[in-house]
């Protein structure tokens, strides 16, 4: 099988259709690698930013999985599936009222009406959000969506969630539908948004289309399709971790000491932050990510030693 690079940061344009699981084991095959892992699910449905960490970079894993997220999302008003988007099978249907169907046309027109406007200035000022019943989640052991697809009640606590923007991009009349822009933090379901947006307009609604524009500084613009040669498509190990996270200089002394894993001393590290940070020799090659402790010395909390 082809070679692969000790490691490094693919930014996969994910088709509709496949798992994120099934992109990581497309990638295994076409690098001849079995260590790749990806940063952030996306549901079969949905399409674009798909970060796919290989070899060393799926150390890399919990700091990209972190970072802020933006979509472009379209919402069917009217009916409620059980997985809260398309795929899912039809539990409920509330016909929009008249005054929301009135909206929804004076919004096509201009600008954007006062009831979109408030249900959208209610989901910007969220704090909680309550996840779907078909997602990942564990509750004793057992992912919701196996749950739920078992028949059973399945009801999850609300979780901390950040709204940074979210803005109507269009809408539609017949059918009623809207369309937004958003920018979130790690855990923020796009699905539950279809909910809780149509709840505030008076009907129920589900998610018809997702595209993942972004995650933290990974763009679509330069995400590759799986048909690519994904080899040279590579984004280097030390670049993919700067880009995720901030950068501190180590001394040669302070990088013999973290790639034994010992903490590094004060004078050897020179961002002063308590934030991990992405510790590059004076080479510039990534030895760790680590972090300063309050007594100043430095912390090796994942070390790179496969370059």
């Amino acid at each position: 099988m082809p070679g692969a690079p000790v490691g490094g940061v693919l930014i996969v344009d994910k088709a509709r259709g496949p798992t994120s699981h099934d992109v990581v084991g497309r990638v295994r095959r076409a690098l001849g690698i079995r260590q790749v892992g990806h940063a952030g699910t996306l549901d079969p449905m949905a399409t674009g930013v798909l970060v796919v960490a290989v070899g060393e970079a799926t150390k890399l894993v919990p700091w990209l999985t972190a970072q802020d997220k933006a979509y472009e999302a379209t919402v069917a008003l009217g009916t409620e599936t059980d997985t809260l988007d398309a795929q899912g099978r039809a539990t409920r249907s509330v016909a929009p009222g008249e005054a929301l169907i009135e909206a929804l046309a004076r919004s096509r027109r201009g600008a954007v009406d006062p009831l979109l406007q408030a249900a959208l200035d209610a989901e910007r000022a969220r704090v909680a959000q309550v996840p779907p019943a078909f997602s990942a989640i564990q509750q004793q052991g057992v992912r919701a969506h196996v749950r739920a697809r078992r028949g059973e009640h399945v009801e999850l606590p609300p979780r901390a969630v950040r709204v940074t923007r979210l803005e109507l991009a269009a809408c539609s009349v017949s059918p009623p539908a809207l369309s937004v822009v958003l920018e979130v933090d790690k855990g923020y379901y796009v699905r539950s948004l279809a909910r809780d947006l149509a709840g505030r307009l008076g009907t129920v609604g589900h998610l018809t289309a997702l595209r993942r524009t972004r995650s933290g500084s990974f763009d679509v613009s330069e995400a590759v399709s799986l048909e690519s040669d994904l080899a040279a498509r590579m984004v280097p190990l030390e670049e993919a971790a700067t880009r995720a996270l901030p950068v501190a200089r180590l001394t040669e002394r302070g990088a013999r000491d973290a790639s034994c894993g010992r903490p590094v001393q004060p004078d050897d590290l020179t961002e002063t932050r308590p934030d991990p940070c992405a510790w590059l020799d004076p080479a510039g090659r990534l030895v760790a990510v680590g972090q300063r402790q309050p007594d100043g010395n430095g912390k090796v909390l994942r070390g790179f030693g496969g370059h």
